[in-house]
């Protein structure tokens, strides 16, 4: 599968572009971060590359500086939107890949959950 930089059929690729509404959290030039719209927590965002990557298993060493970008943000981010910090508080980064791995959206994205208990899921 190629990296595309759109994918007119791709959720995801429709939020970020505007034609379909999200509340969002952060944004910049390579990323879109909104709020997941069926939340497993009191915190629930997705952190999106505005690059059409289907999965982490499509991942190429060009993508690094992006994915560290994003793992550099997501604790930023979590802080921001409530989590407490770390050791007490903290979240969970989820990246499905894959049919066997719950992936539902074809695009590249991680949830960041997090915020007070109980809300646990596998």
């Amino acid at each position: 599968m190629s990296t595309l930089s759109h994918d007119p059929n791709c959720l995801f690729c429709k939020i970020i572009a505007g034609q379909i509404p999200s509340k969002k959290v952060y944004e910049d030039a390579e990323l879109l971060v909104f709020n997941d719209i069926q939340p497993w927590a009191p915190v629930h965002f997705l952190m999106v590359p505005k690059l059409h990557i289907p999965s982490m298993a499509q991942l190429q060493p060009e993508h690094a500086e992006l994915v560290g970008r994003m793992m550099v943000l997501a604790p930023q981010l979590a802080a921001q939107e409530g989590c407490r910090p770390y050791p007490e508080g903290g979240f969970r980064l989820i990246a499905n890949t894959g049919d066997d791995g719950g992936q539902e959206v074809q695009h590249l994205h991680f949830h960041v959950i997090g915020g007070p208990r109980p809300w646990r899921k596998g």
